[in-house]
């Protein structure tokens, strides 16, 4: 058990895709975040979130610096936005089960890539 992935911990991309599906419930509801995703297919966005928080827990999937700066970069994404995701994302974790721990070390995994996604 001790090699065993968060990714593994948590039950995969079974359950990683519910975070995902909850999460993107949550930011589209939310008054700062929802109007970035207002002209996003939302399928396609939880399908290629849950890959990306499943390569942050361990999982079989990864993405680049790259690819997620191309994707963002059109976006007038600030540090305030990248704060209130922050927040959002921690409860969703938490909701769903995922320990103290874990939340921060995913949390921690997207805020390593905020220069990517932060574009004013």
């Amino acid at each position: 058990m001790g090699n065993q992935t968060m990714f593994e911990k948590y039950g995969g991309f079974s359950s990683v895709s519910k975070i995902v599906l909850d999460l993107y419930e949550r930011l589209m509801d939310d008054d700062d975040i929802g109007p970035f995703f207002d002209e996003v297919e939302f399928a396609k966005i939880v399908d290629h979130q849950t890959k990306f928080v499943s390569s942050l827990m361990g999982g079989p999937v990864s993405y680049t610096d790259t690819q997620i700066e191309k994707t963002h970069r059109h976006l007038p994404i600030s540090a305030h936005h990248f704060a209130r995701l922050a927040e959002i994302l921690t409860q969703t974790l938490s909701d769903h089960g995922i320990s103290e721990e874990d939340a921060q070390t995913i949390v921690g995994e997207f805020a390593q890539r905020r220069n990517l996604v932060v574009n004013s």
